[in-house]
């Protein structure tokens, strides 16, 4: 078990953790000491837990935003011209390979 320490909104904390993961909490608390500071600027006068709260929410709102913006991502396929028909090519291409496939398994007599 490791120990570190964290400088966050003008206070040091002691955290253990795995061996090896001092440098991602370091990085971790890095992300938090900043989004403390924009608190700090904001809002001059706020008491420690306040400005930690405000880190949370900072945070908190821009991960919400990406998870937002990664389920409204749909992928776009808009088929035009010669995409239309090589993918209407491919559709049937793909039902004529299911009826052989059946045929040759005996489920669908010959014609």
């Amino acid at each position: 078990m490791a120990e570190t320490t964290l400088h966050i909104a003008g206070r040091d904390y002691v955290i253990r953790c795995r061996d090896g993961e001092e440098a991602h909490l370091a990085h971790l608390a890095q992300m938090i000491e900043a989004k403390a500071s924009d608190a700090r600027r904001n809002a001059p006068g706020l008491t420690e837990v306040r400005t930690l709260l405000f880190a949370a929410l900072f945070l908190a709102d821009e991960l919400n935003e990406k998870q937002r913006q990664s389920t409204d991502r749909q992928p776009s396929f808009a088929l035009e011209g010669e995409d239309e028909r090589a993918a209407a090519a491919i559709e049937a291409l793909t039902r004529r390979l299911e009826t052989l496939s059946d045929r040759l398994a005996g489920r669908i007599p010959h014609a």
